[in-house]
């Protein structure tokens, strides 16, 4: 399994970003192959997260190149500043 973790800082609508990712993020991230789950985190004092797993590592860096062009069309005002972006094979769960 491999996973991405995206950090967003300076969220200025929480809500509204939420909306617009769970209504057109989602669907785009549910078609890439191997998809095992999905979570978009409001941390609090302007700070989201999201967290994709999937089976092989090219699903993860498929899912940093969507989000990456999702926030630039979607998300560009209410995520004003670059991510965080973090990937890796998964070596401990539950």
């Amino acid at each position: 399994m491999y996973a991405a973790v995206r950090r967003y800082e300076g969220v200025t609508d929480p809500a509204e970003a939420g909306r617009r990712v769970n209504e057109k993020f989602v669907p785009l991230i549910r078609q890439i192959p191997g998809l095992l789950a999905y979570y978009w985190v409001d941390a609090g004092n302007g700070v989201m997260i999201s967290t994709s797993v999937f089976e092989s590592e090219a699903g993860a860096e498929e899912s940093i190149k969507k989000a990456a062009v999702f926030v630039r069309d979607n998300l560009a005002s209410l995520l004003p500043n670059p991510p965080q972006v973090m990937s890796g094979q998964v070596v401990a769960s539950a």
